[in-house]
């Protein structure tokens, strides 16, 4: 089943942001399950991504060898999955 993931990630700036997803989105968009990214400021300070993966197994999957290595030390996304219907793009 589809879900749609918000992570809140506090004191993550902008150009730590950018910078992150620079090195990172190559394996991103190769990752299985993958389907959409987006991210940008939160309300609350910090940044927040949202993304659309094919099962949360998947995203779990791709956070745990991908994302995690990465972040700097002591910053800890707060991440919350929810299911979808459907997700699609453009044919």
């Amino acid at each position: 089943m589809p879900v749609l993931l918000i992570a809140e990630v506090p004191d993550l700036s902008e150009p730590a942001y950018i910078s992150m997803l620079e090195h990172l989105k190559p394996a991103l968009e190769a990752a299985p399950g993958f389907l959409f990214h987006a991210g940008g400021p939160s309300p609350d300070g910090g940044s927040r991504v949202v993304e659309v993966w094919e099962s949360d197994q998947d995203a779990e999957a791709w956070f745990d060898a991908g994302v995690k290595p990465n972040l700097p030390p002591g910053l800890i996304p707060v991440r919350t999955y929810h299911p979808l219907h459907r997700a699609f793009g453009p044919s």
